[in-house]
């Protein structure tokens, strides 16, 4: 394992063989993010997903109790006491979101436990969620008097319909995992016990592809689902077919073995 250094400890980040893992570490206030961690998160994320050796991330709070029950609220008397703090505060938002949306890897966000209001927008940042079958959701600005970021909007519509967004945010009532499973918060859920060899099985089949192919598909389909990505995916797709990991592929799969892809 390979720890990178942060500046706070309410975020850990290491490599651990091909993956990335970001951990939100503030188990004794159910790993809600401060503003701590909005600032050092995009610098972590870009640490992890810029070593060539990182095939993928994972993102996963510490403990049981949750994934991250959200933003720090006993933050916000200052932190949003005027305009311009409010305006500051969510660009460090914005950009923690946008760290994790951008990233040339694949990332899987491990849920457990709570994942509520900010916690859930990081979660919603990430390439696939599979959430343990104990997990909550909720979006609870409604209750709170604030208006959710249009980033964060985004990537909630991404991933269920907009009469579900609407409810959500209407209501600020609390979903399980079954109901998220099937309106499209998550992509899978399993028992709470079993969700970290889950993740780290999905973890493996990832790590196992060819990284160009991964990144050129991520950008594909992000594109091609209406989000703004920062390479030509039709250039990336090139780069597949002109990679040594494409003429391993085909010679792998004629010697009938596994093939040993590097990137390049």
């Amino acid at each position: 394992m390979t720890e990178i250094a942060s500046p706070t400890p309410y975020l850990r980040a290491w490599r651990e063989s091909s993956t990335g893992v970001l951990l939100l570490n503030r188990p004794e206030r159910r790993n809600a993010l401060n503003r701590e961690m909005w600032a050092a998160l995009p610098a972590l994320v870009k640490a992890l997903d810029s070593a060539p050796e990182t095939r993928l991330l994972v993102v996963k709070g510490a403990g049981r109790e949750a994934f991250a029950a959200g933003a720090d609220i006993s933050e916000f008397a200052d932190a949003r006491s005027a305009p311009e703090k409010v305006r500051e505060y969510e660009v460090l938002n914005g950009a923690a979101f946008a760290a994790l949306r951008n990233t040339s890897k694949p990332a899987i966000a491990m849920i457990q436990g709570f994942c509520i209001g900010g916690g859930l927008a990081l979660a919603l940042a990430c390439d696939l969620r599979i959430a343990a079958a104990d997990a909550v959701f909720a979006l609870p600005p409604a209750k709170l008097g604030l208006a959710y970021p249009l980033d964060g909007l985004r990537d909630l519509l991404q991933a269920v319909s907009p009469a579900f967004a609407k409810e959500m945010l209407f209501t600020a009532r609390r979903c399980g995992a079954g109901e998220a499973l099937t309106a499209g918060l998550v992509h899978r859920v399993v028992a709470a016990d079993r969700l970290e060899a889950e993740t780290g099985d999905l973890a493996l089949l990832i790590a196992e592809n060819a990284p160009l192919t991964l990144k050129a598909s991520k950008r594909a389909v992000d594109a091609l689902a209406g989000r703004q990505v920062s390479e030509d995916p039709a250039e990336l797709a090139a780069a597949c077919f002109a990679s040594a990991d494409y003429a391993e592929g085909q010679r792998a799969f004629l010697e009938k073995r596994k093939p040993r892809f590097t990137g390049a």
